[in-house]
């Protein structure tokens, strides 16, 4: 059993949003990631694809994404399950926070090109 405390958490800042680290390998060995997301309102993330399954679970606020041709919407409580290599857009007019979950070590990319970072808040 690993207890990881509060003051361990990483916090990343991106142009996008605060992903806030609460478990995740380097933080214990969990084979899973955990990160909370806070957007501020009137954002938009860039248009990326994740190669693994992600959930997505809103605490508060409300995100829209564009997903494959498609739009959805999800607000306070609602949980989204997002596919793996489906190429989305997360935005939000009202701002939102989530907590997300993926496989540790998922990887990120953007179309076109011909490389996938692991994101720090999933390392």
């Amino acid at each position: 059993m690993i207890v990881i405390p509060h003051t361990d958490t990483r916090r990343t800042e991106t142009p996008g949003g605060v992903m806030t680290t609460l478990a995740s390998p380097t933080q214990g060995g969990a084979s899973l990631a955990l990160w909370r997301v806070e957007v501020p309102a009137d954002t938009a993330g860039p248009l990326h694809f994740i190669d693994v399954e992600q959930i997505w679970t809103v605490l508060s606020g409300r995100i829209d994404i564009a997903i494959e041709g498609s739009e959805i919407t999800a607000a306070e409580g609602d949980t989204v399950i997002l596919p793996a290599n489906a190429l989305r857009q997360v935005r939000t007019g009202e701002g939102f926070a989530a907590i997300v979950t993926a496989q540790a070590g998922a990887r990120a990319g953007t179309p076109g090109s011909d490389s996938t970072v692991v994101p720090p808040w999933i390392a």
